[in-house]
């Protein structure tokens, strides 16, 4: 970040903390607070550390999306989500295998932790439930809040892992035109809006690899903030897309990530990570011609040669941006990494079938599904 740019985040930061501490000042006078809730965020770890990360927040009461939601409801919604009132300070009691660890919340509300497990975790279940229990808090609240956070560890016997963007990979953003991805984001609900067709089945048959165990982790990373988190993970869970942690992205001045982030830093710092814990498991890498995805995969794979066993781009349908992608993917030809441009989840499915990803078998129920999602009849052609 240049020097104008640093100096002029500090400045600000300095009047949004002082802006807090006296709206809070304020709101302490006046007693006016929402319950406190404990946002635990889906992460991931090994046998050896586990990442827990979440945020204590105000409950704003954020309601349920249902499937006759209008557009002012969603619109309320969205604006709770990001007016959020962060519970600073909070003191966090995490207790797993008999021991306890404490934490407190930042400025932010976020709270981030690493737990060494005491015992030898049992690897026959992907994930691992982890309770957080409010212990003190500088705000009026009830007693007994806590709430359960997943961790996920990769069994021995994964066959590899699933790295995927969201936004234009799995459900249409338009994140390409901030006007389009806005109209889309904030007038509808994790209901409303679908995913691209044949994603749900692929996705499973990927879980599932070829050894039926249904135990491949998935790692989902978008430029979303933090505060779509309930929304995108209602998403994946109401359309049975398989459940992996969110690696979202912080946004706000405090952070110094609102002036000079960048969505290609944020993906590739997250995938690196995921790659440099996991350094015996191999990856699929899914994204879309929209943004800088196919950039962000080639120097995924010129770090971790030899990691990455397939690239799969969904093509948004803009001319510029499928030039780049289809430049790039013939790069990793070099690389000897198949890296294909796609128009439909079908060609995704029916290639990694060829290489031994998934089974043949899965491809029919693929493309049932395809349909389905399109509204058509299995076997019709499109209108």
């Amino acid at each position: 970040m240049s020097d104008w740019k640093t100096t002029f985040v500090h400045y600000i930061s300095q009047i949004e903390e002082k802006f807090d501490d006296l709206t809070l000042r304020l709101r302490q006078r006046l007693n006016y607070f929402h319950p406190i809730q404990i946002v635990p965020y889906r992460s991931y770890g090994t046998q050896n550390r586990l990442y827990i990360k979440g945020r204590v927040l105000e409950n704003k009461g954020i309601a349920q999306a249902g499937d006759k939601d209008t557009v002012l409801n969603n619109l309320l919604n969205m604006y709770k989500r990001f007016e959020s009132d962060e519970v600073i300070n909070a003191r966090l009691k995490i207790e797993f295998q008999g021991k306890e660890h404490e934490i407190v919340s930042d400025r932010e509300g976020y709270f981030v932790i690493n737990i060494e497990p005491s015992e030898t975790l049992h690897l026959d279940k992907i994930w691992h439930p982890i309770e957080v229990k409010l212990l003190e808090a500088p705000i009026p609240y009830t007693q007994d809040i806590y709430a359960t956070t997943e961790v996920l560890v990769p069994p021995p016997d994964a066959e590899y892992g699933i790295i995927s963007d969201i936004d234009d990979t799995i459900i249409h953003s338009n994140a390409y035109s901030a006007l389009g991805m806005s109209r889309i984001v904030f007038l509808n609900n994790a209901r409303t809006r679908l995913p691209f067709a044949g994603v749900s089945e692929f996705y499973k048959s990927l879980q599932l690899g070829r050894n039926g165990k249904r135990n491949n982790p998935f790692f989902y990373v978008s430029s979303s903030p933090w505060n779509m988190y309930d929304l995108l993970k209602d998403f994946l869970d109401l359309n049975e897309i398989p459940a992996g942690p969110l690696l979202l992205r912080d946004f706000g001045l405090l952070q110094n990530k609102l002036i000079g982030s960048s969505h290609m830093g944020h993906k590739f710092k997250e995938i690196q990570n995921i790659l440099l814990t996991y350094p015996e498991l191999n990856f699929v890498l899914i994204g879309d011609s929209g943004q800088e995805d196919a950039n962000i995969y080639r120097e995924v794979v010129k770090q971790f040669p030899s990691r990455i066993l397939a690239i799969y781009i969904r093509d948004v349908q803009l001319p510029e941006r499928e030039k780049i992608a289809i430049a790039v993917s013939e790069e990793m030809k070099d690389h000897k990494v198949p890296m294909l441009v796609v128009d439909n989840t079908v060609e995704a499915a029916e290639h990694a079938a060829q290489i031994g990803l998934i089974f043949q078998e899965a491809i029919p129920a693929i493309e049932t599904e395809k349909e389905k999602d399109k509204g058509q009849e299995p076997g019709k052609e499109p209108v």
